[in-house]
Parts: C-alpha cells; structure tokens; sequence
C-alpha cells in the first residue's frame, strides 16, 4: 500500500498557503491603509510598512517607486469606485421627474460613503475614515490629486447644488458646501469627539448609521438655512 510521504504533505500545505496569500502589492497596500489610520501619513514609516507586510524595501519600490506614491495609490484604487458611485447617484436623480432636493443631494454623497464602510473588500469603515481624516488634515498630494483626476465629481456635485439653492450667490454657496462637506468629512473620520460630551461606553460616533441619522438632518438644515443679508 503507498503511503505518502509527509515532507510531501507539508510542501502542499506550504504551497496552499502560499496561494491563498494577497499579491505583494495588495499586501502592502491593505497593510499600509491600516497603518495610515493608526498613525497618519507622517507617523508611519516605511520601516512600520515593510515589517507588518513582510516584505523588503525593495519590494515597495519596485511597486510603488514612494512613500508618497503609495499613499496615493492606497487613495486610488478605493476612492474611484466611490467617487464613481456618487457620480451614479447623481445621474439617477437627473434621471429622475421632479426638482432634486437638497436632502437628496446630501444621501447621493452618503449613500456611497455608508455602503462602503458595511464593505470590508473595498475597504470597509477602515478606508472612510481614512479618506476622511486625510481631506480633514489637507494632505497636500491627495488634495492636489483629487482636484486633479476627480474635477467632474466637483463641477456635477457644484452645479447639483446650485440648480437646488438658487437663492444663494456663488460665495455664499461655496461656504455651504465647503462646511458641509467638512462637517460630513469630520463625521466619518472617526474621532469620536463625541465621547467629551456623553460618557457612555453604548453612545459611539463609530456606527456609520448612527452617524448619518445624526449627520444629515444637521448638515442639510445649515445648506438650506436663508440667506445672509
């Protein structure tokens, strides 16, 4: 009777491993995300990267050529599809019969956000609150990046919301959007800033939902408020 052999046995266990294992470059990026989250952009060395990735420098060099680089590459690969989920979101309210109201244009932007944080393979809770920590602090080569490649994404979203506040002039409305956006922005970093006020283990500003109920009454009343003067 053939046996086999257990040297055998474990370079199939090895070799299953091995293939069940993220490429190299997803590695580094799902591990640079994380700790880009824990630490920010300047507090995470490549050192940090290359240790929790388990791979050598020059593995991310070759894949990434940067620092900065894979910064914006961690961005890339998650904020297109979003950003392209809005996009959808507005085409469905053109598409739709009747004035789009404010509220509506507020849930086009959050709607997205909210599916992505409940979906851990493209990013989940993790990368909104990245991307919203990252617009909060005003990291020069995102800003530059997204003014960039996302310009279609401000022009519809701009025009959306001057065609449903038509009483307002191009500064006041670009104040409003400008606080609103970084009101929403701040909502999802996940600072829980929240917990100063209510001291309570159960009351969170880490639950995406809990966030939006709260979020979008608010955000939408200060868009809608009259004008000033």
């Amino acid at each position: 009777m053939d046996t086999v052999k257990p040297t055998t046995n474990l370079k199939k266990a090895q070799e299953t491993m091995e293939a069940s294992k993220p490429d190299t470059a997803t590695r580094i990026l799902d591990v640079s995300e994380r700790l880009f989250v824990e630490h920010g952009f300047e507090g995470t060395s490549l050192r940090m990267i290359t240790q929790q990735a388990e791979v050598n420098l020059a593995a991310v060099n070759y894949h990434f050529g940067s620092k900065d680089a894979l910064f914006e590459s961690v961005f890339m690969r998650r904020l297109a599809p979003l950003v392209a989920a809005c996009l959808a979101e507005l085409d469905r309210l053109d598409a739709a019969e009747g004035k789009t109201t404010v509220e509506e244009l507020v849930m086009a932007f959050i709607r997205p956000c909210l599916a992505l944080s409940k979906d851990p393979s493209r990013g989940g809770a993790l990368f909104v609150r990245l991307l919203s920590r990252a617009l909060v602090e005003n990291h020069r080569l995102l800003r530059e990046t997204i003014s960039q490649q996302y310009s279609v994404f401000v022009h519809r979203f701009g025009k959306a919301f001057k065609e449903a506040l038509p009483g307002l002039s191009d500064e006041e409305l670009a104040w409003r959007m400008h606080l609103a956006f970084g009101i929403m922005f701040n909502a999802f970093a996940g600072n829980d800033v929240l917990k100063i006020f209510v001291r309570s283990q159960v009351v969170t500003a880490r639950d995406p939902d809990m966030i939006v109920k709260h979020l979008l009454p608010f955000v939408v009343s200060g868009l809608v408020a009259p004008a000033q003067g």
